[in-house]
Formats: structure tokens, sequence, C-alpha cells
């Protein structure tokens, strides 16, 4: 197992990127002060429930995503109702949402 971070600066401060990966699998997400987009793996209806805004990107086990530089680029596939709070909608690209959860 191996966890690289990463951090994005954004006009409304740093969120922090944490990607751990095992053989053939990744676990991704960009947390910030608000809330963070991840992979699927994540349950953002349950993160609701904690009073988390989360959000997803698209990915598949065909198109997996791999990297934090990947992420950035996938859009917005799934948001749960904080998120959109927020302003994150479906469609949206990851790194663009990146200063809405900051």
């Amino acid at each position: 197992m191996e966890s690289i971070t990463t951090s994005y600066q954004t006009p409304n401060g740093q969120v922090e990127g944490v990607c751990v990966k095992w053989t053939g699998f990744s676990i991704l997400m960009v947390t910030g002060s608000k809330g963070f987009i991840a992979c699927p793996a994540i349950d953002v209806d349950a993160c609701e429930g904690f009073a988390k805004a989360a959000a997803l990107v698209e990915s598949s086990a065909d198109n997996p995503i791999g990297t934090l530089d990947r992420l950035c680029q996938r859009k917005i596939t799934k948001a749960n109702s904080l998120a959109k709070d927020l302003g994150i909608t479906e469609g949206m690209i990851a790194k663009d949402a990146f200063k809405l959860i900051a």
C-alpha cells in the first residue's frame, strides 16, 4: 500500500488531495474545510448523515481514476444536498469545485 498527498491552492484557500494505492485499486479524495470530492468508493449519501458535503467523480473498472492529477480533470457525477448547497453540480469538472470546498 502506498499513500500520496498533494496540496492544491484555490482562490478560497488550500485543499488537500489524498490517494491510497493498492495493487489494482486506489481510493482518492480531495478535502477542504467545507467538504470533499472523491472516487465512487465513498458513499456520499452516508456522508450527508454526518453533515458532510461530498461529491463523486466519474470512474469505473474500465476507466479508473488512478492518480490525483486525473481526479482533477474528471466530471462530478453525484453530489449530496450539502455539496449542492455549496454550488457543486453534476457535470462540473472536479478541479473547478475545489474552491467550493476550500
